[in-house]
Parts: C-alpha cells; sequence; structure tokens
C-alpha cells in the first residue's frame, strides 16, 4: 500500500528482530541458570548422601523437592513474560486509543460549482513519522460524468490519494475541491453520501451474504430486492444462487454452518457491496485483484456500462482494464508523472507505454498506438 515507504519494512523488520533477540536472550540466561542451579543441587545432595550427610530417603525427598521447586520458578517466570507481553499489545491500544482526532468543523451541504467536480491543487501528503511525502504536488482536475484510472507501482501513492479524496486523511500541503468547496468546508455525513468506495482490503463480515451486501447502504441494509440488484451488477449474483440458502447462507467460520468463501468471490460481494449505494462518485481500489482475467474482464465491461454519468476513480494493476477511462494518471514515487488518454500515453512513449508494453509481452501481443 502506499501507506508504507520503501524503508517501512526494513525498520519493523529491524525493531521485530531487535525484541526478539532481547526476548530469547533473556529466555536462554534465565534457562542457563536454572539449569546450572538445578544440576548444582543434584550434585550437592549426591555428595552429602555419598558422605552419609544425609540418608537415602532423605536424597529422595530433596531430589522431590527441588523438581516441584524448579516448576514453579518456571511458571513464575513463564507468568512475568507473559504479562510484559500482555502490557506491549495494551500500551500499543493505549496509543491508538490517544491518538488526537481532528475534529470536523465543516457543516456545508453543497458546493457552489456542482459543475466543477473534483479539483486537486497542488496537494501533498505525508504520514505521521514518515521521512518523506507519500504524495507531493498533485494536481488534476476530474469533470463530473468521467472516469479516471490511477496507474502506477506499489508505494507510488495511489491509495493514498483516494484517501484523501475520501477524507480518511487531509492533505498537509495544498487542498482538495469538491464542486468548488473545500472538502474541510463540506458537513462528514454529505460528503460520505456522496460517495461509495471499495478498497482493496475490504471487509469480510462474518454476517448473511445479503447483509454483507446490504452494508454498503446502511438504510437498505435488509432489503433483499437491492441485494439482489447490487449482487447483479457486481456479477456476484450467479455464485450466490448456487449457495445452500442464497442470499441467507450464512458467511465466515464464527457462527454454526458458516460457509467460506473463495478470494474471488468475497470480491464479487465487496462489488456488490460499492452498487449498493447510488451515489455520484465512485472509487474502487483494484477491485479486480483476485478475480481471473475472464471475470476481471466481464467486471470492468459491466462497470463501463453501470458507471456512465457517474464520477469514477478506479486503481488496477492490470493496464489491459484501464483503456475503458477516459482519463489515466501515471504516479511515481508519490508525484504525477504523466496524464492523458490510453492512445496519447501509448504514442508518447513513457512510463505508461513501458508498463503497458511489459504486461503485453507477458500474453504474447505486441502493442501499437491507439490499441
Amino acid at each position: 500500500m502506499a501507506a508504507v515507504t520503501e524503508r517501512e519494512p526494513i525498520r519493523l523488520y529491524r525493531e521485530d528482530r531487535r525484541l526478539t533477540i532481547r526476548r530469547d536472550s533473556w529466555g536462554f540466561g534465565l534457562g542457563l541458570v536454572g539449569t546450572v542451579a538445578l544440576y548444582g543441587a543434584y550434585g550437592w545432595i549426591a555428595r552429602e548422601a555419598v558422605a552419609g550427610a544425609i540418608t537415602l530417603g532423605q536424597m529422595t525427598m530433596y531430589l522431590l523437592l527441588f523438581r516441584q521447586g524448579q516448576s514453579a520458578v518456571s511458571a513464575s517466570l513463564s507468568a512475568i513474560g507473559g504479562m510484559y507481553e500482555d502490557n506491549l499489545y495494551l500500551s500499543t491500544l493505549y496509543d491508538y486509543l490517544e491518538t488526537p482526532v481532528q475534529r470536523i468543523q465543516g457543516g456545508c451541504t453543497m458546493g457552489p460549482d456542482p459543475a466543477d467536480g473534483v479539483r486537486f491543487e497542488d496537494v501533498a501528503f505525508t504520514y505521521p513519522g514518515a521521512d518523506r511525502p507519500a504524495l507531493e504536488h498533485v494536481t488534476l482536475h476530474l469533470k463530473p460524468g468521467t472516469s479516471l484510472a490511477l496507474v502506477g507501482e506499489n508505494g507510488s501513492g495511489k491509495t493514498t490519494l483516494i484517501k484523501l479524496l475520501t477524507r480518511l486523511y487531509d492533505p498537509t500541503q495544498g487542498r482538495i475541491l469538491l464542486d468548488g468547496l473545500d472538502l474541510r468546508e463540506w458537513d462528514e455525513g454529505t460528503l460520505r453520501a456522496r460517495v461509495g468506495v471499495i478498497f482493496q482490503d475490504f471487509a469480510r463480515y462474518q454476517m448473511l451474504v445479503g447483509e454483507n451486501i446490504g452494508a454498503g447502504d446502511e438504510p437498505a441494509f435488509e432489503e433483499e430486492g437491492r441485494w439482489r440488484e447490487a449482487a447483479a451488477k457486481g456479477r456476484a449474483g450467479d455464485f450466490i444462487e448456487t449457495l445452500p440458502s442464497g442470499y441467507r447462507t450464512q458467511l465466515g467460520k464464527w457462527f454454526k454452518d458458516g460457509r467460506e468463501l473463495s478470494g474471488g468471490q468475497w470480491q464479487k460481494i465487496a462489488l456488490a457491496r460499492a452498487f449498493m449505494r447510488d451515489v455520484p462518485l465512485l472509487i474502487l481500489d483494484e477491485p479486480t485483484a483476485a478475480l481471473d482475467a475472464y471475470a476481471e474482464n466481464a467486471v470492468f465491461e459491466r462497470f463501463a456500462a453501470l458507471t456512465r454519468g457517474r464520477t469514477t476513480v478506479f486503481v488496477t494493476h492490470r493496464l489491459s482494464s484501464v483503456q475503458m477511462a477516459q482519463n489515466i494518471l501515471v504516479l511515481k514515487e508519490g508525484r504525477l508523472v504523466e496524464a492523458g488518454t490510453h492512445p496519447e500515453l501509448i504514442q508518447r512513449g513513457g512510463e505508461y507505454a513501458a508498463m503497458f508494453r511489459l504486461q503485453a509481452e507477458r500474453y504474447g501481443s505486441n502493442p501499437t498506438p491507439g490499441n
């Protein structure tokens, strides 16, 4: 994800390695002390018994006592170790709960220029604690009713841009406008009601199939007719009908007789959940990552037909699917490096063309400008 910088995995590995080495070193040291003490006691008992200072009965009693004492000490040390680990988890939880949350100040329910759409004006964003921005100097304009595809390598900032657009984060520089009004001035409920989104790490609810879909639009949560309509749009209806109880089938293993789905089936459920809401702005972050090529092609053809007249933004790594977009933005290391239509970017021969040709070669095709 874009939220993780290239150095972040290395830092996490080093921290985990440091904690593991410290824990194992203490465990080895204390275990060695215990072992030396135990066998030292055995040696002392044997010596006293040979010297006649204690009887065989006393020697047996001492051996049993030392063994019981060793077990008690081991249990105490394990309990202390468990308390330390629990404290680590609790400290992380309390750090999270104590994280300051900026109070939403906006209260506007409409913008001054509904025909303006979405604008990013010199937007930058840096995650807390990061040493470099995840996005910087991003400027773009998305008119109402048009489609936009975001492409780029992992960590290029695609998901971060979407999280800024849905106002999960606020920019650290610049501003984002919707209908000519800064997102920070919008009423939060109104803004959420205008946007439908499915992220690449979508939720898998341990609920009925229909409830999994209905969660996309809380007022229609129990409306089976809406479930079926959304499932058809997300191409999930066919496999749902094959389940034991159809839309009333329990999903997940938390409850008795719960069914587990494949990754592709879960993704179709998530797509259907996104289509539950009739919103003017629909955002899909890698909506077909778990689908095969045939299913992906069918989903995007269906997606193009269903979203005519809506503003749509989607992210995908399969560039064969982005040709349907009216605008394509190429991100690299948090910067917007190219923008245009598919034929324009192929003709330009830049970053997008190189990625497209690389993928096309894997499938044995030879792309030409305009294809």
